[in-house]
């Protein structure tokens, strides 16, 4: 799906490629958005997670089609695989962090605030404390940065402090995970285009069927299997309303043997019609 894939990049604008572990770079808003008219368009990064703080201005966010509109100090998430895009005012001052996947590793108890941020996402206004204190962290990373490479661990040291600065003054996102669960997910990202069966997932977790369907309706209210479905769904969104793919393309995309079915799936998971939510659709 060459024509019609979304944009995937390491930085905005330029061709994703292989990135050694320990990447992390920074730069102000403006350095980029200013040669975009402000403008970020959507797209997003398979390897990266980024970070994005406004200190002051305004900023349109749009996370998988989902737009708001916040006013600076704010600090926006954006996980990995998630379609993102950005407009500034032009008065706009921050920055952008960029990260590898492998960050992730720096938080890998699920129940860490800083884990949550990293693979759930987020977008909120930061209170002044915080504000002030991820602001005098992002300038000191852009500082530092001129003179080091990006896998330097003072340079990651302070990413790290910045994200958790931000995270931890996030509104608190409800209970925090069951471990089980979290690895479900991982699973579900690993396969959701396969199709697989309740029992693969169940036994790829070491847990049987009836266990897995009782996590999941205690802590999300719904079955394994929703899970999945969901998961292909809001992928099937994404590449219909960010790219020119047809619905056919999409279904194959996505491992349907009948696009038939697929409409009829994506009916049934969103409310619409695969057309409605095609690119440039009315």
């Amino acid at each position: 799906m060459a024509q019609g894939s979304i944009p995937s990049y390491a930085l905005y604008g330029e061709e994703q490629a292989g990135i050694a572990s320990g990447f992390a770079h920074i730069e102000t808003i403006a350095a980029r958005s200013s040669l975009h008219d402000w403008e970020i368009r959507p797209h997003r990064h398979a390897d990266f997670v980024q970070l994005l703080l406004v200190h002051t201005g305004q900023v349109r966010i749009t996370f998988d089609g989902a737009e708001q509109a916040l006013d600076g100090p704010v600090a926006v998430i954006a996980p990995a695989g998630v379609v993102h895009g950005f407009r500034f005012a032009a008065d706009v001052v921050g920055h952008v962090v960029t990260l590898g996947a492998d960050f992730l590793a720096r938080a890998p108890a699920a129940a860490d605030p800083l884990h949550r941020a990293l693979t759930q996402g987020q977008a909120a206004p930061l209170a002044a404390e915080p504000a002030r204190r991820a602001a005098w962290l992002a300038a000191e990373m852009l500082a530092l940065q001129a003179d080091r490479t990006t896998a330097d661990p003072l340079l990651l040291a302070l990413a790290e402090t910045l994200a958790r600065c931000v995270a931890q003054a996030a509104p608190a996102a409800g209970p925090a995970p069951d471990t089980r669960l979290d690895r479900f997910r991982q699973l579900v990202e690993v396969h959701f285009r396969s199709h697989r069966n309740l029992a693969f997932y169940a036994s790829a977790l070491g847990t049987t069927p009836r266990t897995l369907s009782r996590l999941t309706a205690a802590r999300l209210g719904c079955s394994p299997m929703d899970v999945v479905h969901r998961r292909l769904a809001r992928e099937a969104h994404r590449l219909l309303r960010y790219t020119n793919a047809t619905a056919a393309q999409v279904s194959a995309e996505l491992g349907f043997e009948d696009p038939s079915y697929f409409s009829r799936f994506y009916l049934r998971l969103t409310g619409r019609r695969p057309a409605q939510d095609r690119a440039g659709a009315a």
